[in-house]
């Protein structure tokens, strides 16, 4: 696998980890918590970040908006556990497609049904980003709306 990507997906290991890591801090009631009354709420929140490893990749990958729908409207993780393990096997899944990109084709240029073209490997740092995104916005609406301080290192 090339150095790069390797670096790449450590980066989003570590996020992970510590989004499995807050999880274990959850209850099912604390899924329903919805801080923002038109926002997602903290379950809706997480079940989004679980897909993201496979949804991210499959838009990286050229997915149209028709398949992307589709890919959304077959989930429905409701637990915890679900949750958890839907993030596992999707960073699992990520990681496997990852590992056989050569350096031609993390160079390829790939455009979203919404028009924005990246390389793969520009599209695995989004992936990371989109990552790191939703997890700060856990821990922000954990600690500042729900008064839940997770104690989980948010970095190496």
């Amino acid at each position: 696998m090339n150095v790069y990507c390797q670096g790449t997906l450590h980066q989003m290991e570590v996020a992970l980890t510590s989004i499995l890591e807050i999880m274990d801090g959850l209850t099912e009631e604390d899924l329903q918590s919805r801080p923002t009354p038109s926002k997602h709420s903290i379950g809706e929140l997480i079940s989004h970040i679980s897909l993201i490893p496979r949804a991210d990749f499959l838009i990286s990958e050229g997915a149209g908006q028709k398949e992307m729908s589709d890919f959304y409207s077959c989930q429905s993780l409701t637990t915890l556990g679900e949750m958890k393990q839907e993030l596992q096997r999707n960073f699992h899944y990520l990681k496997e497609q990852v590992a056989v990109l050569t350096d031609d084709m993390l160079t390829e240029e790939i455009t979203s049904y919404w028009g924005v073209t990246y390389t793969r490997f520009e599209w695995l740092v989004e992936i990371v980003a989109h990552l790191y995104h939703h997890r700060g916005q856990l821990h922000a609406m954990l600690v500042h709306c729900c008064e839940h301080e997770p104690h989980v290192s948010l970095f190496e």
